[in-house]
């Protein structure tokens, strides 16, 4: 370090303005620290909130198209067809419901049967 380094931080170690900044700084972190550890748990995030919606949208989908195909081969005697037809639309429905409601998708154009129009 030069002679002009240790001057200058001697001189800020010395100055009272300073050190006086300085406990006022650490008085408030000391505060916050304290606040923060006394706390009670947050709620959940909005993101959170929207990945189990996400992940609920996607197993209903594939849950739902697994009981239909279950019951459509009980009924009509095709197992196992029936099920891994079902099984795959679920699953595409599960796949299109969260794409919409993550909003990856443009909504269509605007068809006559639209509120919108009516308005």
């Amino acid at each position: 370090m030069s002679d002009r380094d240790t001057k200058d931080h001697g001189r800020d170690a010395d100055d009272p303005e300073l050190s006086q900044r300085l406990q006022a700084l650490e008085q408030r972190l000391s505060e916050s620290r304290a606040d923060a550890e006394g706390a009670p748990d947050q709620p959940p995030r909005q993101g959170t909130a929207l990945a189990l919606r996400l992940a609920a949208d996607f197993v209903a989908g594939v849950v739902l198209g697994a009981a239909l195909g279950w019951g459509f081969d009980r009924l009509f005697g095709t197992s196992p067809f029936g099920l891994m037809v079902f099984l795959l639309l679920g699953f595409a429905a599960g796949v299109l419901s969260v794409v919409r409601t993550a909003g990856l998708v443009k909504p269509g154009p605007a068809g006559p049967d639209d509120i919108g129009d009516r308005l």
